[in-house]
């Protein structure tokens, strides 16, 4: 028999013929907390310091200042008056757009495939899926690296059909390339969330909705499409705020000045001499930029889950 935690009063009630204390429950989060503080919230304060420290005036090298008191704000003033790097931060935005956006047609397609048409092949799909999380990110870029060299297998089979006449740089600072990159590695951990979120709609709620005289394309429209949104948020969550913070793909794909990211600017910052507090602004900028996605993901779950509960 189901017996709550508390009584009305707040104080625990007996479970199975054992008490528990108030603080037994709360205290399964301490190993979190403490995971958390130990590597976020002191990293993230050591962030800040470098960030609004100072510069050693022999070596010129940033100096971190721990003291809240005595931070100086001005090298954010200093990023944003830069133009270049306001460039770099609109082309970061536009190729994770389109990536995304290019990573949900290909994704939801796969996903709803496999959810309602898998069948008995449903666990095989799975496994084919999960099978490139198997292979190191960086080793699957450097394929890609291989297939797209001046004499790799895509010029030569785009030249077979008549697609080129020569050759084509792929790799010499072509956007596209950036941008299939970041989908062919990101795209599979959009697709599994988006099937968990389409396995779990009710059949019934479609065949009711064919019985209400809707075509199949309208049962998707107002049924499949409204109740697999947690699922596309949740995906494009996982894949885009990782993009963000990308710099690999580019530096292989490209490694160019005209197709770097706003995760290739921190790094070159970082590993300058005098450019660790730069890098570390930048770390805090784009921290702020993927918090507000984040809070919206958040936001638009909760309001989700009240409207599923009402």
């Amino acid at each position: 028999m189901a017996v709550s935690r508390q009584s009305a009063g707040g104080k625990p009630r007996d479970q199975g013929g054992v008490r528990f204390p108030k603080w037994l429950w709360p205290s399964f989060a301490a190993p979190g907390l403490v995971w958390l503080v130990l590597l976020f919230l002191v990293p993230l304060y050591a962030v800040l310091s470098l960030a609004m420290g100072t510069l050693d005036p022999i070596f010129f090298t940033p100096v971190p200042e721990w003291s809240p008191l005595r931070w100086n704000p001005q090298v954010f003033s200093e990023i944003f008056a830069q133009s270049e790097l306001r460039v770099v931060m609109l082309r970061t935005f536009t190729y994770i757009g389109l990536a995304g956006a290019l990573s949900l047609l290909i994704g939801y397609p796969v996903a709803y495939y496999i959810s309602r048409h898998g069948g008995r092949f449903k666990t095989l799909l799975l496994v084919l899926l999960i099978a490139p999380f198997w292979i190191s990110y960086l080793m699957r870029m450097l394929a890609w690296v291989n297939l797209l060299q001046d004499d790799g297998y895509v010029n030569r089979i785009l030249m077979f059909v008549g697609l080129l006449d020569q050759p084509r740089s792929w790799l010499a600072g072509e956007p596209l390339t950036v941008i299939l990159g970041l989908v062919y590695g990101y795209v599979p951990f959009l697709i599994l969330p988006l099937f968990a979120a389409l396995d779990r709609i009710d059949r019934s709620l479609l065949e009711a909705a064919r019985d209400l005289g809707a075509s199949p394309f309208r049962a998707f429209a107002r049924v499949t499409l409204p109740l697999s949104k947690q699922g596309i948020l949740a995906g494009s969550a996982i894949i885009l705020l990782p993009m963000f913070g990308d710099y690999y793909t580019t530096d292989l794909l490209s490694n160019v000045p005209r197709t770097s990211m706003f995760g290739n600017q921190i790094y070159f910052f970082i590993h300058s001499g005098s450019g660790g507090n730069k890098g570390a602004a930048l770390v805090l900028v784009l921290m702020a930029v993927v918090s507000l996605l984040m809070f919206y993901y958040l936001y638009t779950v909760s309001k989700g889950t009240k409207e599923a509960r009402a």
